[in-house]
């Protein structure tokens, strides 16, 4: 008698042949009853066809982790030293990469423990990719943050936009107002068109890396999707034991 594994493995096999022909306009001949018993097996176990769901969900991410990957190497220079992004530490020697929205509630959770990593570790180039996708505030404060003055105020302005949990028009302008920043200049400011090509710029490398979301952080060739701060920590740390690692040019 076949065990439940490989029941299940010929019947998904069965299942795809099955699809393909009919994708492909093809007849398959099929087995009606090994059909009904299959049909039968998952009405009684419909929890077999979430497990599989999940699975593929997973698979699919793990694919598209992999290829975000490998895209880090080719695209290294515009992630890291991009002189148009405003960089925390800028003489660290371990880089990260934030892609955010300031309206993204998973960087609202992360900005607290950003906010710490660059006060405490000044040997960790903090770079920050603005990264709007929710929408016209969202915009609006990333073409802001991106204006001269905005950049002066770097982390101070992230912070404040990242603890406003409702941010929108009027919040953006108010908190401007409370770092120093003239509210109406900065609207302005942030219409340069070389302000627009950045944003661009920005989301043209987010889809070469298969970045879709925020956050997404990374730290050498290592992409932390979401506001997995364990995560982070850990890739900081294995950085900082490469550079510890890696042999001194002699002087």
């Amino acid at each position: 008698m076949p065990t439940y594994l490989a029941f299940m493995t010929y019947a998904l096999r069965t299942t795809l042949v099955a699809v393909a022909a009919l994708t492909l306009g093809a007849c398959q001949k099929s087995d009606d009853a090994f059909g009904n018993r299959v049909h039968a097996y998952l009405m009684a176990h419909p929890e077999v066809i979430r497990e599989a769901a999940v699975k593929l969900n997973e698979n699919d991410r793990l694919a598209a982790l992999k290829a975000s990957t490998a895209a880090i190497d080719r695209y290294r220079n515009q992630l890291e030293r991009d002189n148009r992004d405003f960089v925390a530490n800028p003489d660290g020697k371990i880089t990260v990469v934030e892609f955010f929205d300031y309206r993204c509630g998973y960087c609202k959770l992360a900005a607290p423990e950003v906010v710490k990593l660059i006060k405490d570790s000044p040997d960790v180039r903090f770079v920050f990719k603005e990264f709007p996708i929710f929408g016209e505030v969202s915009d609006t404060a990333a073409k802001i943050a991106l204006t001269p003055e905005a950049k002066a105020k770097g982390v101070e302005l992230y912070k404040v936009l990242m603890d406003d949990k409702a941010l929108d028009e009027a919040a953006l302008d108010r908190h401007l107002a409370e770092v120093g920043i003239n509210p109406a200049a900065a609207h302005a400011a942030a219409e340069h068109p070389m302000i627009q090509r950045q944003i661009l710029d920005t989301h043209a490398l987010a889809e070469a890396l298969k970045i879709d979301g925020t956050p997404a952080f990374i730290v050498g060739d290592t992409m932390i999707p979401g506001a997995d701060m364990n995560a982070l920590r850990a890739a900081i740390a294995a950085a900082r034991s490469g550079v510890a690692a890696a042999p001194k040019t002699a002087s």
